[in-house]
């Protein structure tokens, strides 16, 4: 594995120098049994971290490639610290204040619409649309907390955070929470980032249609451990396209998305997913607060309804908030490098896995201000009505080190997004034909 050094000690009886090892063999150690971590250049096994600190654990190498403290990382510490004394970190409660007062108005305005018109076909479908709307908002507000951008103060963040998500929006913090971390701590990694790891559904990216990552395979009798200690046999696999694997037509992806992506994610996928998520995992704090969302919805609607009505009603409303999120979200991610993980820096890592779109008051609204999904990678903490501020000093660190910003309008973003399916189907079939 290692790339220089000899191990053992030589004729004189002292030690060796340690090998080093590029970033390439590191992270073919990027498995669940199998786990380096480099610090400070310095190549740890963190196989059992969640034992004990990786400080503790054996040194076994030195990392070759560049060094971690480069000039762009610095640069980026001095943009934080200007974003510190510009107070951008600062939030204006007003701002916070206003958005939830709207959802609740549209909340209010709903039941009013149901109460005063009757449950006709017309009357529901707009009061399905003005709850889809305000699910949406609710879900840009909840984000806000769950950043912990909004109070000095952790707790308060953390209470309001359950509050928005469960009460508001019958979900859980606790599941928000754990996803969303992964996907910022790596965005677009294949494996850590649990909003592309759609396999069997869709193929992402230019390198997943035609290979995946590597795995172990144990030999017989012998337990996983690395293989630079065991030698178990490290293989690729599986290969969408040039193994033959056809679970889906993917070359056909950017056309069955509009059948089972917006649709069904948040109303079939979600909503299965955080109920079954609070069980398993006996949260029962963010369970009852999801309780308290399904209760006051159907207190409030199976008079018109009736029980299955009400049921059918919120899946309706679910169905539209869908489609909202989904565009939302994979706008600024899915058509941006989608990979394993290359060495990078944090700056860079960010920028190439998110862009923007343009600034308007509509596009701020519609996206959450996550139309800057650029800078909110950067300062996840920094509130949202801020992050337009920010932005110029970020394109111009951009500009000083060779760094592309995207950002464009917001139709062509959503355009990118059937265009990067049909790209990376296109990839998977001339693997599957071996073009």
């Amino acid at each position: 594995m290692g790339s220089g050094g000899n191990q053992g000690e030589g004729a004189s009886g002292l030690e060796a120098p340690m090998p080093t090892f590029r970033w390439e063999e590191i992270q073919k150690h990027n498995l669940r049994t199998d786990k380096w971590l480099v610090i400070d250049r310095k190549v740890y096994n963190i196989t059992q971290w969640s034992r004990r600190h990786p400080g503790g654990q054996r040194v076994i190498g030195h990392y070759a490639g560049e060094d971690a403290t480069s000039q762009i990382t610095e640069d980026f510490r001095a943009l934080r610290k200007t974003a510190e004394d510009m107070n951008l970190f600062k939030s204006n409660q007003l701002f916070f204040l206003l958005h939830l007062a709207h959802i609740i108005a549209m909340e209010s305005i709903a039941w009013f619409t149901i109460f005063y018109f009757g449950n006709g076909w017309i009357p529901t479908i707009i009061t399905a649309f003005v709850l889809a709307t305000s699910q949406a908002q609710a879900g840009w507000l909840q984000h806000d907390y769950g950043h912990l951008s909004v109070y000095k103060k952790s707790m308060w963040n953390h209470i309001v955070h359950k509050f928005v998500i469960g009460h508001l929006k019958g979900a859980s913090a606790n599941w928000w929470n754990h996803r969303h971390f992964q996907h910022h701590a790596k965005p677009n990694i294949f494996h850590k980032d649990p909003d592309v790891n759609m396999l069997h559904v869709f193929v992402l990216g230019e390198s997943q249609p035609i290979e995946a990552c590597a795995t172990l395979v144990p030999r017989p009798g012998i337990k996983p451990t690395p293989p630079a200690l065991k030698g178990e046999v490290l293989t690729t696999g599986p290969q969408y396209g040039k193994k033959k694997l056809k679970y889906l037509p993917y070359n056909h992806q950017h056309e069955y998305f509009f059948l089972i992506g917006p649709p069904l994610l948040i109303p079939l996928y979600f909503q299965y997913q955080i109920i079954m998520t609070m069980i398993i995992r006996k949260d029962w704090v963010d369970l009852a607060w999801a309780i308290s969302y399904y209760t006051r919805f159907f207190i409030t609607y199976i008079p018109f309804y009736g029980v299955l009505g009400s049921i059918l009603f919120l899946n309706f409303i679910r169905f539209l908030e869908s489609h909202w999120f989904v565009w939302v979200t994979q706008m600024n991610h899915i058509v941006m490098e989608i990979d394993r993980e290359p060495y990078r820096d944090w700056f860079s890592s960010q920028l190439a896995a998110t862009c923007n779109v343009e600034q308007s008051f509509f596009n701020d609204w519609f996206s959450g201000h996550l139309n800057f999904q650029i800078e909110h990678h950067l300062f996840p903490t920094m509130p949202r009505h801020n992050l337009h501020k920010i932005a110029p000093l970020v394109r111009s660190l951009c500009a000083k080190h060779g760094i592309e910003y995207q950002e464009k309008p917001l139709l062509r973003a959503l355009q990118d997004i059937i265009g990067s399916l049909r790209k990376s189907g296109q990839l998977w079939l001339d693997a599957y034909l071996h073009k």
